[in-house]
């Protein structure tokens, strides 16, 4: 444990947590980029030459209204701020980051809590549900699914915990500093703000490989209609039929 988690002494001399090791940064960093270059490597040579991919050509229809573009893009925007502002100490940049970092962090909780709202009661939350049924659907090449495949249902998921728990903590973390709103008040004893540091910084690390790991699939050429889907809202009736089943999802025509 001593790799992963830095100790100090308190005022009574007791061993308690100050917080994550930030060796561990780089380690997923190297981590993420060999993983992401041995998935390249392997995927241009399992590529056919002249695959046939799906035109973006014809009738258009929509995957993406503009207001869950909206809140995509913003969370997107404030995450990478959150991570910048989280590392810059660590990587030795010297800028004022804490108030930056805390407003977005705030900005990041109403729009996540904005998004599950409307993904509970304006939005089809089952088509996001893992079931035991889609775990099948990666070694299986005749399944298609319905509006998110398997691997975006995971990422999703993995991305709402790890997000949840760096709100969470970055909440009780933010309780205990001066801000506009309150004076800074060391009502948590230090053994479990200790805690709260660590757990904070484990689900950074772990926002940083999602991250990573988002914007890398984001850009593979095979995918990269899903993400002109997010800007555009819009994908082709030949990319539907060639990634999903419209008998799980029938989405409307585009303007």
């Amino acid at each position: 444990m001593g790799e992963i988690v830095r100790y100090k002494r308190d005022v009574w001399g007791e061993e308690v947590i100050l917080g994550v090791s930030w060796d561990l940064l780089w380690v997923v960093a190297v981590a993420i980029l060999v993983l992401l270059a041995a998935h390249a490597i392997v995927m241009a040579a399992l590529a056919k030459k002249n695959l046939d991919r799906p035109t973006a050509e014809g009738r258009r229809v929509v995957r993406h209204e503009g207001i869950d573009r909206a809140f995509h893009w913003l969370m997107a925007a404030s995450v990478l701020v959150l991570i910048f502002t989280g590392t810059a100490p660590i990587l030795g940049l010297r800028i004022a980051w804490l108030n930056i970092h805390w407003i977005s962090g705030l900005i990041l909780t109403f729009l996540v809590v904005a998004h599950i709202v409307r993904s509970l009661f304006w939005q089809d939350f089952k088509s996001m549900l893992l079931t035991p049924k889609d775990f099948s659907e990666p070694f299986d090449s005749s399944r298609k699914p319905g509006k998110y495949y398997f691997e975006q249902k995971g990422m999703h998921w993995a991305v709402t915990v790890v997000v949840l728990a760096v709100i969470i903590t970055g909440v009780l973390m933010f309780m205990q500093i001066d801000t506009p709103f309150w004076d800074r008040t060391n009502s948590m004893p230090e053994d479990q703000l200790g805690l709260v540091f660590l757990l904070h910084g484990l689900s950074t690390l772990a926002l940083v490989a999602l991250a990573a790991t988002h914007i890398y699939f984001a850009l593979r050429p095979e995918k990269i209609f899903y993400t002109r889907s997010m800007i555009s809202g819009w994908m082709s009736e030949d990319e539907l039929a060639a990634n999903h089943d419209p008998a799980k999802w029938t989405p409307k025509e585009a303007d």
